[in-house]
């Protein structure tokens, strides 16, 4: 078992490496989450919903309508980077290990999602008021 965590540990610090193929994954992934992050929160503060992430912890009545919506938004390129990390390690090891391709797929789309969308819905709603003033 240790083996199994010692080399998923390995893959995925080898995937920074800026000498590894198909590199340009790595920056174009979160920068696509980001602008549709962007885009999800100034819809959010035009509409009076509250910053998506908090409100995925804080709100129960609509946590099922949220999390359906945040997959709209970010699931193609969830999947996009299922398929290029798949590319990847078919190049670079020669096998497929799924549970290392949902965690990088996760980690260069879903996180930075998550953490843009409710500060862009604060800053857009702040600056709303302040020209409404």
């Amino acid at each position: 078992m240790e083996d199994v965590f010692t080399r998923f540990f390995e893959h995925l610090v080898g995937r920074a490496d800026l000498d590894a193929p198909m590199k340009f994954r790595l920056i174009l992934q979160p920068v696509m989450a980001v602008i549709v992050a962007i885009r999800s929160g100034l819809r959010d503060a035009k509409s009076g919903k509250p910053p998506y992430f908090w409100a995925l912890f804080t709100d129960r009545a609509h946590r099922a309508s949220m999390l359906k919506d945040g997959w709209k938004s970010i699931g193609r390129i969830y999947i996009l980077g299922i398929v290029m990390d798949v590319i990847y390690q078919i190049i670079v090891f020669r096998r497929f290990y799924p549970v290392e391709t949902l965690v990088v797929a996760a980690v260069l789309a879903v996180v930075p999602y998550l953490l843009v969308r409710g500060p862009v819905t604060r800053i857009a709603r702040g600056a709303g008021k302040k020209t409404a003033e």
